[in-house]
């Protein structure tokens, strides 16, 4: 259990873009109904079929959200950073959930039950048009990816992912490597294409040195090239 002191300097330094519209009230309702979970790798945060009860705020680590297709292939729809909110979106559309979020690496995510949330955003505008945009965000990157994953070829397709995966998540220390770790799977689900199309375009990225590949780690080699080929591809 976190000590109060410790919770509300977690809330208020990952929190504050949120924190900074709300009253001195509003901080204490969030504060005392703020819980901190620690997933393992893999671990199922809500599954698809569920009923949302909670706002997730993922803190540290990485989270995905898939949905299974037909023959029980997965299709991965998102990959969380932190500090970013989920699992709020079927709440408000008063569904189950129509995917299902899973820990990606160690994480460590907060939560709020939806109906303090719910009551906060009845009392202040601010909060309720910040949930508007970032519903307005995620509504546009899913028409992108739409159009995207169903118009390009593979390797535009394979390259888009890595320039998200570039976007979202960085290098590590040498500037090159994607501070992110996948299985052959995963980026054929985020990708939207076969595991076996997946490995065959990296192994043509890597012969056109575009990257290189050491088991999951991803190096990149020529980012503008990449990028271009994610535009045109």
């Amino acid at each position: 259990m976190l000590k109060k002191s410790t919770l509300e300097k977690i809330i208020s330094e990952d929190l504050s873009e949120i924190w900074s519209i709300l009253s001195q009230k509003e901080k204490k309702i969030i504060t005392d109904n703020f819980e901190v979970q620690n997933f393992r790798k893999n671990q199922i945060i809500y599954q698809e079929g569920d009923e949302p009860e909670c706002l997730w705020i993922l803190l540290k680590g990485k989270v995905k959200l898939y949905k299974d297709g037909a023959c029980g292939r997965q299709q991965i729809l998102r990959l969380y950073r932190p500090i970013q909110y989920f699992g709020y979106r079927a709440y408000f559309a008063s569904e189950s959930y129509l995917s299902t979020a899973v820990a990606f690496e160690t994480s460590v995510i907060g939560s709020i039950k939806m109906d303090v949330v719910s009551s906060l955003i009845d009392g202040n505008m601010k909060l309720a048009w910040f949930f508007i945009k970032e519903l307005s965000k995620d509504l546009g990157g899913s028409d992108t990816k739409i159009v995207n994953l169903t118009q390009k070829h593979l390797r535009g397709r394979l390259a888009e992912s890595i320039i998200m995966l570039i976007e979202n998540y960085g290098f590590e220390e040498d500037g090159e490597t994607l501070q992110i770790y996948m299985s052959r799977d995963d980026i054929a689900s985020l990708s939207n294409m076969t595991t076996s199309n997946a490995i065959r375009t990296l192994s043509n990225f890597v012969s056109e040195r575009l990257i290189t590949v050491d088991g999951r780690r991803i190096k990149i080699i020529n980012q503008a090239q990449l990028l271009k080929i994610s535009k045109f591809g």
